[in-house]
């Protein structure tokens, strides 16, 4: 392992530490947040968002959006007021480097881990936790998500609890988008390793228990990246695109991802019951993220429809002059898959920027009508993760509505229900915005029924909310 800081590293050159992305250090809580426009009084619970957010000056590398500490930021709701706090998410890592008063370990790509002498045995030679893109709550716990490793079980005021391995039976972790059937009540997720087995995928039941194990997926002989996941009633879906991992590259300097056209995509349909999964297979695409997905129709052999935002390849991090040009081309993209035959045909739904989808949790796995992505405008430059208006797709018809947010950089909009209707076109859509001329955020609330109008609601939050991942609706339970 290297144990110094490669001199060609300047944070101050990485744009995803600048502007609207660049971190913040303290932990701040305000009642009473000053509110333009009316909170509805429907509104009752936390709204909550993960995101990476360095607590020192990161030595050796940075990529955006996998490296960097956790820290999330609430927003409680009640009787039309608002309140907000932000906490760190605190790793054995992040707690040693408050100690020593800087940064110890390097970003992922440096492989700089510090020795014994400057962190103690236990957590010499390691890599850090980095449970920095979601956060979720089931079965009695609230989950700070990492990218595939143990996540951070978090209190009910965000301060961290610990490490989660859910009583043994999950040690490697899971994934940082689980999916939680509304059905069921199970919670789905996958596991990737960089040893065999490669791929795992494992239940967790209503009450937080592990129903299912840690089962390997056939079929998966080498070390691939997968961030995000699709459940149906009967299949667990998992897209893996040829994102290679490559230790020897990295050893050597390199990128520790390799991107491999040549090998095309493969989705596998895993059957929930437990059965062999079902392969299909196309030319090479890569996702982030998935937006829903269900099978179409009932029986074995009815397609499956899976709904998500494409790109061309995989891409991380940005250009050291902060331009986004490299970012390869996306768009809301349809796949029906034929378990029978693993015949994939692929629909481009909607050509926009668009990133960060979600529908109405209550239809995970069902056919749903309204998506809410962050979208581009075009009229000025923007980072890649970086969105200024919000774009709502409408299923059934196919149409989309547009609210633009001017100077706002907007985060991933969550939906929060109207209580006591089932609708997903009746409630409201929130998210976190940050104003690029003067660094102020704000927390947003844009209905559902009429969302081109834009927020009817706008709390100011007294701090800058740096530009992050993933967050939730968490309503008042009873």
């Amino acid at each position: 392992m290297k144990t110094y800081v490669p001199p060609r590293f300047d944070p101050t050159r990485v744009p995803h530490l600048l502007g609207s992305f660049a971190p913040v250090t303290e932990e701040v809580d305000a009642a009473d947040l000053e509110v333009t426009g009316e909170l509805p009084p429907s509104l009752d619970g936390l709204y909550l968002r993960n995101g990476p957010n360095p607590r020192f000056t990161p030595i050796g590398s940075y990529l955006y959006p996998i490296d960097g500490d956790g820290m999330l930021h609430g927003v409680w709701l009640s009787g039309g007021r608002a309140r907000y706090r932000n906490r760190f998410v605190r790793t054995p890592a992040l707690e040693a480097e408050e100690r020593a008063g800087r940064a110890l370990w390097g970003g992922l790509e440096s492989m700089i881990v510090p020795d014994a002498d400057q962190v103690g045995p236990e957590l010499a030679g390691t890599f850090r936790d980095l449970p920095d893109i979601n956060v979720v709550r089931h079965g009695g716990r609230m989950l700070a998500l990492a990218e595939s490793a143990c996540p951070f079980r978090i209190d009910a005021g965000l301060a961290t609890v610990g490490r989660e391995d859910f009583d043994g039976a999950l040690p490697a972790g899971i994934t940082a988008h689980p999916k939680i059937d509304p059905v069921t009540g199970e919670m789905v997720v996958f596991c990737y390793g960089l040893e065999p087995p490669y791929l795992t995928w494992s239940v967790i039941g209503r009450d937080g228990a592990v129903t299912r194990g840690p089962t390997p997926v056939d079929g998966v002989d080498e070390p691939m990246m997968i961030h995000d996941m699709a459940l149906t009633g009967r299949y667990v879906v998992l897209v893996l695109a040829p994102a290679f991992f490559d230790l020897a590259a990295a050893m050597a300097g390199g990128s520790f991802l390799s991107w491999r056209p040549e090998r095309g995509t493969r989705v596998a349909l895993i059957p929930r019951d437990g059965g062999p999964p079902r392969w299909a297979a196309d030319g090479a695409f890569w996702l982030w993220h998935t937006v829903n997905a269900h099978d179409d129709g009932p029986g074995e052999d009815a397609a499956v429809v899976l709904d998500y935002v494409q790109w061309a390849r995989l891409t991380v991090g940005s250009s050291p002059d902060g331009a986004a040009g490299d970012e390869p081309s996306g768009g809301l993209v349809r796949a029906r898959i034929a378990p029978a035959t693993g015949r994939m045909t692929r629909t481009l739904l909607d050509d926009s920027r668009v990133e960060f989808p979600r529908v109405d949790d209550r239809l995970i796995g069902r056919p749903y009508r309204y998506a809410a992505l962050a979208t581009g405008t075009g009229r000025t430059d923007l980072l890649p993760g970086e969105y200024d208006a919000v774009r709502w797709y409408d299923a059934e018809t196919g149409d989309s509505r547009v609210w633009e947010a001017g100077n706002l950089s907007v985060g991933e909009p969550v939906f929060a229900p109207e209580p006591g209707r089932n609708s997903d076109g009746h409630g409201h859509w929130l998210t976190f915005a940050t104003d690029r001329t003067d660094g102020s955020s704000w927390f947003l609330v844009i209905p559902a029924e009429d969302p081109e109008a834009g927020p009817v609601a706008r709390a100011r939050i007294p701090v800058r909310v740096p530009l992050g991942l993933h967050g939730c609706w968490l309503p008042t339970e009873a």
